[in-house]
């Protein structure tokens, strides 16, 4: 799990989205919305995320009740960030609402959010955790530049499986410590370690204990190498999809 005392970094977290902007809204054809109906945002290549820049409030439904308000920055200090799997549209094909997932309990959350409300951007990454290979695998443009062993959850403490994305990038403050030079954050939470830190939130990290990648020895984390960390970190931004398949 990401220890309370990993410390945050790259308060520049909020430009991996922001940066792809104006990319956002992709209209389609002329005449192709009907008001009201929603558009999937999603495809094997690319996704878009969400930036809270102000106070925000999640809702079970477009103008139904609250489910969970985000501020601006998350515990860890970084910029909020939240998943978007598709949007309410009006006639004119532009988004009125955000259908996004929240990183919360219990995994899967999901909520409305305005669209006015945030900034979107698009990332073109996507990460796939293969636990039954021990793997986990980064594709760029639907296409695999990056595959890496990982130690994965116990059968105690065992790795959630379903659709996340990245909410968040840590750096330590002890490359040599349990979780490497940094970890990457993951919308997910441990079945079981509901009493840890910050509610036991799921992350790839790297690892004091390289001769246990490839097993199953983790709290529910997916260990990897320091170098391959590193290397995942450079390249995967915040709002990118995370599966984690058996």
């Amino acid at each position: 799990m990401v220890a309370m005392f990993v410390k945050t970094l790259l308060a520049a977290l909020a430009a991996l989205v922001v940066a792809g902007a104006a990319l956002a809204e992709r209209p389609p054809a002329a005449n192709l919305c009907t008001a009201g109906s929603v558009v999937p945002t999603t495809d094997a290549s690319s996704a878009y995320a969400a930036v809270a820049t102000h106070w925000i409030s999640a809702r079970r439904s477009p103008d139904g009740r609250v489910v969970r308000r985000f501020g601006p920055r998350n515990v860890n200090g970084v910029p909020t960030v939240l998943g978007i799997l598709g949007k309410r549209v009006d006639r004119a094909c532009h988004a009125s609402w955000y259908l996004v997932q929240l990183p919360i309990r219990p995994n899967g959350s999901t909520g409305w959010v305005r669209a006015r409300d945030v900034v979107v951007g698009v990332v073109h990454t996507r990460i796939v955790v293969d636990l039954s290979a021990r793997s986990v695998t980064l594709y760029r443009s639907g296409r695999p530049v990056m595959r890496t062993r990982a130690a994965i959850g116990k059968s105690q403490t065992p790795t959630p499986v379903g659709r996340f994305y990245v909410n968040q990038r840590l750096l330590s403050g002890d490359p040599s410590g349990p979780y490497g030079p940094g970890a990457i954050g993951v919308s997910a939470y441990s079945p079981v370690l509901k009493n840890w830190p910050h509610g036991g939130p799921v992350a790839i990290h790297g690892t004091n204990e390289p001769w246990l990648i490839g097993s199953a020895a983790s709290n529910g984390c997916l260990r990897v190498a320091n170098d391959a960390i590193v290397r995942l970190f450079r390249q995967t931004l915040a709002g990118t999809p995370v599966i984690i398949r058996r």
